[in-house]
């Protein structure tokens, strides 16, 4: 499932998981910024819709993407919602301008949470047909200070536990992360151990632009970090994350995903650098490590290895359940790659999209 800057598109493989075919661009030219599949039913898919000009539509389909039905789009913030402040001091109002991310939920086909931009956190346990906002997060004691990354203050990153249904992460450009123990009411800021070494107070509460945090159900305490800078790994739930950059060319990067079987083995895509949002002279090169951190190989076989400018997007990896397992990610040129061998060698799936926002994958027996 890959949503784009204009259209969402559909690809399916038999088991071999060699030759896909590709439907598509569903809700052409509407930047969809997120899709993804239920855990529960894979029929079910939520896709977020947007346009700056027509506003914000939650789509869904109940036959695996083949029909879409629109749900419900009435995403209203809960009591006052008063502001932020930008890194002067100025006040930055908040206001609901799209969804980021969907995560369905793990065992209830119509729930599904939303992340959304101005920060807050919705949920839906009617298949999308109403919302309602988690608005203990928003009001963290914290949230006044938010301050919005260079894309806006959007809540990106939502990661269930598989192992307890009320523990959920959640992350925010240039904010930081945050964990609930209590499905939603309460909410942690978890950011000991982070620093960030180019906001005005580097061990700022507050501040931290973490761009994706990735867990393996069979160690649900253990998380792995991509952030604005350093990757980062926590053994106690967030409660204290220490770097594993490691070896890598560069620790900037936006996505961060781990191997569906073997919970030491994560990826990262490095690009150069905040300004210059490409491979290293230009060089697609995947990084894997099978030791969760530190130690890191370069992963090429398949990805050109000159002339290659394009980024991967934060929402843009993820893996499937298959044995061997499936990697995969997108890139704002339009390429899908594949490896069907957890990263040992790649194959575009499809080229020439327009600008990759997100992948996800579906396993379907």
């Amino acid at each position: 499932m890959v949503g784009t800057k204009k259209g969402a598109f559909i690809l399916t493989s038999d088991a071999k998981r060699e030759v896909w075919d590709v439907a598509g661009p569903h809700f052409a030219g509407w930047e969809m910024y997120h899709l993804k599949g239920s855990p529960v039913d894979p029929n079910r898919i939520y896709a977020s819709q947007s346009s700056g000009w027509f506003g914000q539509l939650i789509q869904r389909s109940d036959d695996g993407g083949k029909t879409w039905n629109p749900v419900d789009n009435q995403f209203v913030y809960d009591g006052e919602t008063g502001t932020h402040q930008w890194y002067d001091g100025t006040p930055y109002p908040r206001e609901f301008k799209r969804v980021w991310h969907l995560e369905p939920s793990l065992t209830d086909t119509d729930t599904v949470s939303a992340g959304v931009e101005d920060a807050a956190l919705f949920r839906s346990t009617d298949g999308g047909k109403s919302w309602h906002e988690l608005s203990g997060l928003r009001r963290h004691g914290t949230s006044n200070l938010w301050q919005p990354g260079a894309g806006g203050m959007g809540l990106h990153t939502i990661v269930l536990d598989p192992g307890n249904p009320d523990r959920i992460y959640i992350a925010i450009s240039a904010a930081g992360a945050f964990r609930s123990d209590d499905a939603g009411e309460t909410w942690i800021l978890i950011k000991k151990g982070l620093r960030s070494q180019y906001i005005p107070n580097p061990e700022a509460e507050v501040g931290h632009c973490v761009h994706r945090i990735a867990l393996h159900p069979a160690r649900p305490d253990v998380l792995y970090m991509q952030k604005h800078w350093d990757v980062m790994r926590t053994n106690d739930r967030g409660d204290l994350w220490y770097e594993v950059s490691g070896n890598l060319p560069t620790d900037f990067g936006f996505v961060i995903d781990g191997h569906a079987h073997e919970p030491e083995t994560i990826y990262v895509v490095p690009i150069k650098s905040d300004s210059e949002h490409f491979p290293i002279d230009g060089q697609l090169k995947v990084y894997r490590s099978k030791t969760g951190g530190n130690h890191w190989e370069a992963l090429t076989n398949g990805l050109p290895q000159e002339n290659c400018f394009v980024n991967v997007l934060r929402d843009a990896m993820c893996v499937d359940q298959c044995t061997p397992c499936g990697v995969y990610f997108g890139m704002t040129g339009g390429q899908v790659y594949a490896s069907s061998d957890s990263g040992d060698n790649w194959t575009a799936m499809v080229r020439d999209l327009p600008a990759v926002l997100s992948v996800e994958v579906q396993t379907i027996p």
